[in-house]
């Protein structure tokens, strides 16, 4: 059968993500699936050669002060997706900090890692952000296994595909999920999974530029640059700027 515009949109996205898994974070292998952690890396003769110990040359380089914006530009995969969200959130008429909450809620699947990227993008942007917004990314993964009505919300049919049709979350899933369902940022978290797209509309073209007033007056940007302004998440930044840093 004969993919759809958005299926095959949404096939090229997931190919080029899996691509810069494989090109660029390569530091976090034993994190990625691709070996079994507990065998020894192969080791390969010196023969004279450094470790990498800085700036990958095979990448774009990051400014001294990098912005948010530099790491869309220069470090996180294909953004379509967190792009196309929080236009559409702001279409709804949301407010601004849900839009910004939007923008953000993936960044961890496009610059870091995968596996509970909820926890991982709300640590990334905690000392920046106001606490509902990082509380909402940390939980709205959560959120999307489990349907509410009320909000025009489904189980995705997508994960269907990925995970099977006899699928059930993991026991720490459930309970946060319904620690989530009583919180008062309930509301807030669920939004982003309402306008959390999984299909990609190859016809829409978002500029990251659209969400520049929204990222300035909710997001604060370090003087020193992320990753050099020493909050609790530096560390985190400082590993996508320098994702082949041997030590």
């Amino acid at each position: 059968m004969a993919m759809t515009s958005l299926e095959r949109a949404e096939a090229a996205e997931h190919a080029m993500s899996q691509e810069l898994d494989r090109i660029v974070v390569k530091s976090v292998i034993y994190t990625s699936g691709e070996r079994d952690p507990r065998e020894p890396l192969p080791r390969q003769p010196d023969q004279g050669r450094l470790y990498m110990m800085g700036h990958d040359p095979r990448l774009p380089r990051m400014p001294d002060k990098p912005t948010l914006f530099d790491f869309y530009k220069f470090r996180f995969g294909p953004s379509t997706h967190v792009l196309q969200s929080a236009r559409l959130a702001k279409k709804n008429g949301v407010s601004e900090k849900i839009v910004l909450a939007c923008l953000l809620h993936d960044i961890s699947v496009n610059g870091f890692i995968r596996g509970d990227h909820g926890y991982w993008g709300a640590q990334l942007v905690e000392p920046y952000v106001d606490e509902e917004v990082s509380w909402a990314i940390r939980h709205h993964q959560v959120l999307r296994f489990f349907a509410d009505e009320s909000y025009g919300y489904k189980y995705p049919d997508s994960y269907i595909r990925l995970f099977g049709a006899d699928y059930k979350p993991e026991p720490y899933v459930q309970e946060a999920y319904k620690y989530a369902r009583e919180h008062k940022w309930y509301e807030t978290s669920r939004l982003i999974t309402v306008n959390d797209l999984y299909a990609f509309d190859p016809n829409v073209h978002v500029e990251l530029e659209e969400f520049t007033d929204v990222v300035g007056r909710h997001f604060k940007q370090p003087k020193e640059g992320l990753g050099f302004d020493h909050s609790p998440s530096a560390h985190m930044w400082r590993t996508m700027n320098y994702p082949t840093k041997y030590l």
